[in-house]
């Protein structure tokens, strides 16, 4: 509950700042209500399970969630996830699932692994929901061209694809009639009337249309689903066998990693609308409490809204009592306007979605990347957006995240140097701590950028090399601001050889950091002196007097 404390203490829970919230409140439950039966309807479940998962994971993650702005509910990125789900393991197995991602988003809480997160690279994420984004909208075609026939939910996406093309010539003239209609009312509509959603125009206008000429041949959630009941959700447990949840475990990971990253990055973008700060790993706690609960209310799986948080800070909300009022609003339009929704045609939530689709995608963000990002990145976005359409998710982030990683290992490996520093660069630098220069059997080398598992080859290779005739041997470690155990190790092997060969080996300029390193690996029972120097003439004093320096 640190958001509600943290709100408390600025002073925004008094009487004076309810009235803004309120209004934030209603107007984000406007927006949510088209968004959350569409979301639950490409999902494969019933529309009013968006509705109860936006009320419930709205109204927790609001009281026990890390951001005082935070919206949660359904949203576009889960659904090609749930879609396949749903098909394989049936409403029940998505609510198992679900029950099992809110049990992992605690436990990741609790391991503080909120910020670890926020590391994963910007062209993995981009390249992801751009994948996301285009999924849904070819698998939206069906109902936003009215096609009479329908594919599996886990049909793969290049059959839904074929499929659709073949498909096309036998659209629904009506239907798509109305779906074109709504979805330029969703893109327009906001220009000219700025204080009612985009989406909700959209869904009015085609519900009115079809309340009043009753088309027959257009598919409704009345029709389809036999209308939304006018009750409040119901307590349900979902039916657990130990097949359905050790076969659930895989999903419901891959719903607890997307849930993460969707809610810290919702969580996020509103710190910098609101200027405020969350506590992301709260954050993934109240997401996990939400994703419990929700589920045993017959809701799915649910995490922080972008969109929706977005209007929330743009209208003024500021604290969690926002996200209450948009709970309460969803629940009060289920229990007194749930016969209108029976009209609601279903070719007008596809054209919601697709500009959904095509907000999440970020395709100028998409086409920015690949214009001007560099070479390795754009390989990493296209990989990862080409593995989210043709596999799934969990593949293509673990294989971006992998290959981002090589590729930054790759280039830190480049910019670690070793060089070795002629009596003329150290001349001035020598005379200033009154040394006339370096004796001839010395050789003096410095080691620039971390000593890392990715360097440690490069090293080893320019160190091999060295002039091995030579008495003495000095390593300027000042520009080394760590090593790892396989730069320790390696060290340590050259380090022993050179002491075979008779060589003497003296270190200087390290850091507090690598000074402990170098000890608790013991190199220090390897090197003359057995300890680092502070400076080189320290270190050069040394080697030629065989005594310390005065103080």
């Amino acid at each position: 509950m640190l958001a509600i404390i943290d709100a408390y203490r600025a002073g925004l829970l008094r009487w004076n700042n309810w009235r803004p919230n309120l209004i934030s409140g209603l107007i984000v439950g406007v927006v949510a209500l088209p968004l959350a039966m569409a979301f639950a309807i490409a999902s494969g479940v019933k529309p009013e399970q968006g509705l109860y998962t936006a009320i419930i994971a709205g109204f927790i993650v609001g009281v026990f969630g890390g951001s005082r702005v935070q919206i949660a509910g359904p949203t576009g990125a889960f659904i090609v996830i749930l879609a396949h789900i749903t098909a394989q393991y049936g409403v029940d197995g998505l609510q198992i699932a679900t029950l099992l991602a809110g049990f992992v988003l605690i436990f990741m809480g609790i391991l503080k692994l909120g910020n670890v997160i926020k590391y994963i690279p910007d062209p993995v994420i981009v390249g992801f929901t751009t994948g996301i984004g285009f999924i849904i909208f070819v698998g939206e075609w069906k109902d936003f061209f009215g096609f009479s026939q329908t594919l599996p939910l886990n049909a793969a996406f290049y059959q839904k694809l074929i499929w659709s093309f073949h498909a096309l010539p036998n659209l629904n003239v009506t239907t798509t009639a109305i779906a074109v209609l709504s979805l330029l009312l969703t893109i327009l509509s906001p220009r000219l009337i700025k204080w009612i959603p985009g989406p909700l125009i959209a869904m009015l206008t085609a519900t009115g249309l079809q309340i009043y000429f009753k088309f027959d041949s257009v598919a409704t959630i009345g029709s389809t689903f036999g209308g939304i009941p006018q009750q409040l959700p119901q307590f349900h447990i979902p039916s657990l066998t130990l097949g359905h949840v050790s076969g659930l475990i895989g999903p419901a990971f891959t719903i607890a990693l997307l849930g993460a990253i969707e809610s810290l990055l919702s969580a996020t973008a509103a710190d910098g609308m609101a200027r405020t700060r969350h506590y992301s790993n709260q954050e993934l706690i109240g997401q996990g409490l939400a994703n419990i609960a929700a589920p045993l209310f017959g809701g799915f799986a649910a995490t922080g809204a972008i969109a929706r948080t977005a209007t929330n800070v743009r209208n003024g909300g500021n604290c969690p009592l926002a996200a209450v009022t948009h709970s309460i609003f969803l629940l009060l339009v289920i229990i007194f306007l749930a016969p209108l929704a029976s009209y609601v045609p279903l070719c007008a939530l596809a054209a919601i979605l697709f500009v959904v689709a095509y907000n999440m995608s970020d395709l100028p963000h998409f086409f920015h990347i690949l214009k001007r990002a560099p070479r390795y990145d754009v390989v990493v976005l296209l990989i990862t957006f080409f593995l989210t359409v043709f596999t799934d998710l969990v593949v293509a982030v673990n294989v971006g995240v992998i290959l981002a990683m090589l590729f930054f290992i790759r280039r830190m490996s480049q910019i670690v140097n070793i060089e070795e520093q002629t009596r003329e660069k150290l001349q001035a630098e020598l005379a200033a701590n009154g040394i006339d220069t370096i004796p001839s059997d010395t050789i003096v080398y410095t080691i620039q950028g971390p000593f890392f598992f990715g360097a440690a080859e490069k090293i080893e290779r320019a160190l091999a090399a060295a002039h091995l005739d030579s008495k003495t041997i000095i390593f300027r470690l000042k520009e080394v601001p760590f090593m790892d155990m396989t730069g320790l190790e390696t060290f340590s092997e050259l380090i022993a050889e050179y002491r075979k060969r008779g060589i003497n080996i003296y270190l200087c300029e390290a850091n507090d950091k690598v000074k402990r390193k170098l000890a608790s690996i013991g190199i220090f029972r390897l090197i003359t002196k057995k300890r680092v120097f502070n400076t080189l003439a320290d270190a050069i004093a040394i080697s030629q007097k065989g005594k310390a320096p005065p103080a």
